[in-house]
């Protein structure tokens, strides 16, 4: 049975007929927020500031790790923190996250089998994240996704990142095809946006961060309870 939620706005016909399909990280494949938490606070002590409950750091998460440090430096998703103890707090925050990068990141349900299935009908599987490289490729081997991806661009591997169209249409040139033969799930507006401005389909899963909000109110074509779910909704062209 597909649990997936077809958007009333959508006019497309289940199965979308597809090339590639690109899979965001944070939130999409692996449940990186406990980490990512657990390194903010490390910083906040180390910086003598108190500490944030791990819900609102997860609140934050959405758009790179800068954002996320100057957001819980202020407790406060749009204000800005004091340049110099903004540049204090970057690299130690960084030195953090990299001591417990893998402590309680995993996969979310259905995202091993889900892989599985679209790798057996033969698409093309790009991850794309705002992520560094030197936390993605860890991250990936460490999880045992990796292997699954023939391209994996990460937050500094391009100029532009998402929600900027860039990442993906470079993984749609690299595999020289049109951003119509594929699609991008993932968890927040960043993916949204990016999928739209690249002319690529675009499924969300609920179960991710995207700054707190409701991902039933992006303009995506289907909202998805994970990966096996969208690989049912998908064939391969």
């Amino acid at each position: 049975m597909i649990q997936s939620t077809i958007q009333p706005s959508s006019r497309i016909s289940f199965p979308i007929s597809l090339k590639a399909v690109i899979i965001d990280l944070d939130g999409t494949l692996l449940d990186t927020a406990q980490d990512l938490a657990l390194a903010a606070n490390a910083m906040l002590r180390e910086l003598h500031m108190a500490e944030l409950p791990s819900s609102t750091i997860q609140s934050f998460i959405g758009k790179g790790v800068p954002k996320l440090v100057k957001r819980t430096l202020t407790n406060s998703p749009d204000d800005e923190p004091d340049s110099t103890l903004f540049e204090q707090a970057l690299p130690i925050y960084e030195r953090c996250y990299a001591e417990n990068l893998h402590v309680y990141t995993r996969p979310y349900p259905g995202v091993i089998d889900g892989l599985e299935q679209l790798k057996q009908n033969g698409f093309h599987l790009i991850c794309i994240t705002n992520k560094t490289e030197i936390f993605t490729l860890p991250l990936l081997r460490k999880t045992g996704l990796f292997d699954y991806f023939e391209l994996v661009l990460s937050g500094d591997s391009l100029p532009k990142r998402k929600p900027d169209p860039l990442p993906l249409l470079h993984a749609c040139k690299h595999f020289d095809i049109s951003p119509a033969a594929a699609v991008l799930i993932g968890d927040s507006s960043n993916d949204a946006i990016a999928a739209r401005a690249a002319g690529c389909h675009i499924f969300c899963v609920p179960y991710g961060y995207n700054e707190g909000h409701d991902v039933h109110k992006l303009d995506c074509d289907a909202v998805v309870d994970s990966i096996v779910e969208a690989s049912k909704l998908i064939t391969r062209q």
